[in-house]
C-alpha cells in the first residue's frame, strides 16, 4: 500500500463514516427519548434512496402507496381510540396528516417522476414520502407499548425490521438502484482526486449535525426532547408529553435515515435490504457512545468508516466481520465503567 491508495481509502472511510455518524446520532436520539433500540433505522435509509432512484428513473416509488396504507391504519387506530374514549377532538388533524397528505403526495407522484423535474425537487418529494412514516410507525407499533421494558421494545424492533424489509421487497423489487450524484466533477488534492459528491456529503452531514445542535439547544421542542431523555417521569410531571416526544423523535430519525440513504446511494448500489447492514454499522457507532453520547458516537462512526475502508483493502471478504466484531471490545470497555441504574434514575 502506498500513500495514494491510503488516501483513497481514507476518502472512502470518511465518506462512509459521515453517513454512519448521522445514523448513530439518530439511534442515540431514539434510545434516549423512547428507550427503543431502533433496528429498523436502516429501512428509512433504503426507502429514501430507492424512492429518489425511482423518481429519477421516471417511476412512481412504492413508498407513495405504502404511505397511504400506513396513514389509513393510523386513522383507523385513532378513530377507534376516539370512539372508546369519547374524545373526538383532534381526529380531523390526524386525518389531514395521516390520510389527506399521503393521498396528495400519491396524486403528485407521476408529475414528480416525469421528465425535466429538477433533482432538488425530487429529493424534497422523496423526503416528504418517507419522513411521515416515522411518526406513523411510532403510533402504530411503539406508542401502545411505550411503558414496556427495553427487551420487549427490542424484540418489537426486530419484528418491525422484518416487516419493513418484506414491504421493501414488495414495493421496490429485488433489483438494485443508484441515485444521481448531487454534484458532478472532482477536485485534485495532492495525489488523489476527491469527488465533488464527497464534499457535498460531508457538507450536508456537517450542516445537519449543526442544525440538530441548534434544534436541541435553542428550540422549545428540542429542549422538551432533552428533558424527556434525561428523565421521562420528570418530563411528564412538568407537562411534557412523552408521546409527543416519541412521535417527534421518530420523525427526526426518519428524516435522518432518508437523507442518509440519498447521500450514499450515489456511490453504492442500494437494494431493498441494504439498509440493514448500513444501520447496523450506525449502531456500532452508537455503541461507542453507550447509546447516550452524541460526540463519542460521531467519533466512533468515523472510526468505523475508516476501519471498514482499510479492511476492504487488506481483507475484503472479512470486512463486515471485522467491523461487527469491533462491538465486542467496545461493549467490554463500556461495561467496566457502567453503573447499574433503574430506568427512571
Amino acid at each position: 500500500m502506498d500513500l495514494t491508495i491510503a488516501l483513497i481509502l481514507l476518502q472512502d472511510g470518511i465518506l462512509n463514516g459521515a453517513i454512519y455518524a448521522l445514523l448513530g446520532l439518530a439511534l442515540v436520539l431514539v434510545f434516549l427519548v423512547t428507550r427503543v433500540i431502533f433496528i429498523p433505522q436502516g429501512e428509512f435509509v433504503t426507502f429514501g434512496a430507492l424512492s429518489l432512484a425511482f423518481l429519477a428513473n421516471g417511476k412512481v416509488p412504492g413508498t407513495a402507496y405504502l404511505l397511504v396504507l400506513l396513514g389509513g391504519l393510523v386513522l383507523l387506530v385513532e378513530a377507534f381510540s376516539a370512539w372508546r374514549s369519547g374524545q373526538w377532538r383532534g381526529l380531523g388533524r390526524t386525518a389531514l396528516w395521516a390520510l389527506v397528505l399521503p393521498l396528495v403526495l400519491l396524486w403528485m407522484s407521476p408529475w414528480v417522476a416525469g421528465p425535466d423535474v429538477p433533482l432538488p425537487v425530487r429529493v424534497l418529494f422523496a423526503l416528504a414520502l418517507v419522513i411521515p412514516m416515522g411518526p406513523m410507525i411510532y403510533r402504530l407499533v411503539y406508542q401502545p407499548v411505550e411503558q414496556a421494558s427495553v427487551l420487549v421494545l427490542l424484540i418489537i424492533s426486530v419484528a418491525v425490521h422484518f416487516a419493513l424489509t418484506g414491504l421493501g421487497l414488495i414495493f421496490f423489487g429485488a433489483e438494485g438502484w443508484r441515485t444521481p450524484a448531487l454534484l458532478e466533477g472532482s477536485i485534485q488534492i495532492g495525489p488523489v482526486q476527491w469527488t465533488a459528491q464527497t464534499f457535498a456529503v460531508l457538507a450536508l452531514c456537517a450542516a445537519l449535525i449543526a442544525a440538530l445542535w441548534l434544534f436541541f439547544g435553542r428550540t422549545l421542542y428540542g429542549r422538551a426532547l432533552r428533558a424527556t431523555a434525561v428523565n421521562r417521569r420528570g418530563a411528564r410531571l412538568v407537562g411534557i408529553s412523552t408521546r409527543m416526544a416519541g412521535s417527534l423523535t421518530f420523525t427526526l430519525a426518519a428524516a435522518i435515515g432518508a437523507l442518509s440513504g440519498m447521500l450514499i446511494a450515489a456511490i453504492t448500489t442500494i437494494y431493498y435490504d441494504t439498509g440493514f447492514l448500513i444501520g447496523l454499522k450506525g449502531f456500532v457507532a452508537a455503541i461507542f457512545g453507550g447509546l447516550v453520547s452524541y460526540p463519542i458516537a460521531a467519533a466512533g462512526a468515523l472510526f468505523v468508516g475508516v476501519l471498514e475502508a482499510f479492511s476492504s483493502f487488506w481483507a475484503s471478504p472479512f470486512k463486515e466481520a471485522i467491523v461487527f466484531t469491533l462491538i465486542i471490545p467496545v461493549l467490554l470497555w463500556r461495561s467496566f465503567g457502567s453503573v447499574q441504574l433503574d430506568e427512571e434514575d
